[in-house]
């Protein structure tokens, strides 16, 4: 029986990063994956890599270049004839990138020396791991690790009212992978996954419909950037339907017939193709949690303190299956902090500056808290604004729809959350990561030089504009 340091199951964003740090750490290291791509193989980087972060951000890019092509150009003097769109060659680029980042990843593992054990890894006792392929796809072993994190990520939420079945009625993998343009897509959900694909085929020429149980849009963000939001997308041409309870949704040869609620009564739509986005949820089926006494939640999380420890020695659990935000650079984080924990030091991960960003066109971005969440801690803050049709940079380049917020403490100007709709919000973003994790006050980002013209100098605008002080807001 092969016998490592460390184990990790999963081999997404959180769990092929700790695997590669553990390594490079001086640990005997396995990761076990049974995440099968496109292709039907086995492939790392889990759903990020292979259905989520990458695959949509590749159609997000190419829908973008499309949209602007065909409908913006002209107004910088750019006549273009004839546009056209090959659907299967832009899916094809997208697969391209997902098969040469997986590759990228076992290169990675190979360069390390961490062991790739390919199929279901479940618990047997707290330091024995069984391995199951799929039939036909390999012998069912035992390893043993010292030390086991547990890494396997999320899943589609299900609603029971409403069966996916990959063909009319689909989860978010499926939508990356349309064959032509539907005329008509509806969208249950209106948060990341559902803006982001609805944004995808609304660019290409789909009629998309977004029907959202809740009565805020984009309830977990700043709701002064959300209302900023619901108003670009609408204009953009997304029909979001807010208080939408989907009853039943049935699927014929020809179209899907969508049932659902709404203040007004009841209503039927009519779709060619009907997306369910309503959220994902710890995978952890099969790896015998219970048997073995690891804790979780109602949620189904696995419980664990703030170093990502379970309640079962040697046991650690990181990414999308413990508390807190289901990002890719969460789990990663908390997989090097855990690696890293392993071999003696004292890292952590800051819970309080961890970025959000949603790939919308313009993108939204931010850190910290939001107005609301200050409001309900009863903590006094003071609010600078900047415009992004103030900007230059923006005007430049025919993109200035958006707005930075940014909230200081009302004592000690200390940076409390900041707020960006705009181009490259997820870019501009980072600085107030950086600022926040050093605790920076509106004044520190007031007084630094930001080059000229660039959409960061609306960063400092807005801190600026926190005492009255924004030069061109």
């Amino acid at each position: 029986m092969a016998s490592f340091d460390i184990v990790i199951i999963g081999g997404g964003s959180a769990g092929y990063v700790a695997a590669i740090r553990c390594a490079q750490l001086g640990f005997s290291t396995a990761c076990v994956d049974e995440y099968l791509g496109k292709d039907g193989g086995f492939a790392l980087g889990g759903t990020c890599v292979n259905a989520g972060c990458v695959s949509s951000k590749a159609l997000l890019d190419s829908s973008s270049k499309y949209h602007r092509l065909k409908y913006r150009l002209a107004n910088h003097g750019i006549s273009v004839e004839g546009v056209g769109l090959d659907l299967h060659q832009m899916v094809s680029r997208k697969d391209n990138i997902v098969r040469n980042l997986a590759q990228n990843i076992e290169s990675q593992f190979k360069k390390h020396n961490v062991s790739w054990y390919k199929g279901h890894g479940s618990l047997v006792d707290p330091i024995h791991i069984k391995i199951t392929p799929p039939e036909g796809m390999g012998p069912e072993e035992t390893i043993k690790g010292s030390n086991i994190i547990l890494a396997t990520g999320s899943s589609p939420n299900d609603l029971p009212t409403v069966k996916v079945d990959g063909n009319k009625i689909l989860d978010s993998a499926h939508a990356l992978d349309f064959q032509e343009v539907p005329k008509r897509l509806g969208i249950i959900g209106s948060g990341v996954i559902g803006v982001e694909l609805g944004s995808v085929w609304k660019r290409l020429g789909s009629e998309v419909v977004l029907l959202e149980a809740m009565d805020k849009f984009l309830s977990f963000t700043d709701e002064e950037i959300a209302a900023y939001a619901h108003g670009t997308f609408t204009s953009q041409g997304l029909e979001i339907h807010m208080n939408a309870r989907v009853i039943s949704a049935k699927a014929n040869d020809r179209l899907v017939s969508v049932n659902y609620e709404d203040d007004d009564g009841h209503h039927t739509l009519e779709v060619d193709k009907l997306l369910v986005a309503v959220g994902r949820r710890p995978h952890t089926e099969g790896l015998n949690l219970d048997d073995i006494g690891v804790l979780t939640d109602e949620a189904g999380d696995i419980l664990v303190d703030a170093h990502c420890r379970t309640n079962v020695p040697h046991i650690y659990a990181i990414g999308d299956v413990v508390r807190g935000p289901m990002l890719a650079h969460k789990g990663s984080e908390e997989g090097i902090m855990v690696a890293e924990r392993l071999a003696g030091a004292q890292t952590s991960v800051n819970y309080d500056a961890i970025p959000w960003v949603i790939y919308t066109s313009p993108e939204i971005a931010w850190v910290g808290e939001t107005e609301k969440e200050l409001k309900a801690g009863a903590r006094e803050y003071k609010i600078g604004r900047f415009s992004l049709k103030s900007n230059i940079r923006a005007l430049a380049m025919d993109d200035h729809e958006g707005m930075v917020k940014l909230i200081s403490d009302k004592q000690t100007d200390e940076i409390l959350g900041v707020h960006i709709i705009a181009p490259t919000a997820s870019e501009l973003v980072a600085e107030a990561v950086v600022a926040m994790e050093y605790n920076a006050s509106a004044e520190d980002i007031a007084r630094i030089v930001h080059a000229h013209p660039t959409l960061a100098e609306s960063i400092r605008e807005a801190a600026l504009a926190i005492d009255g002080r924004s030069i061109h807001g």
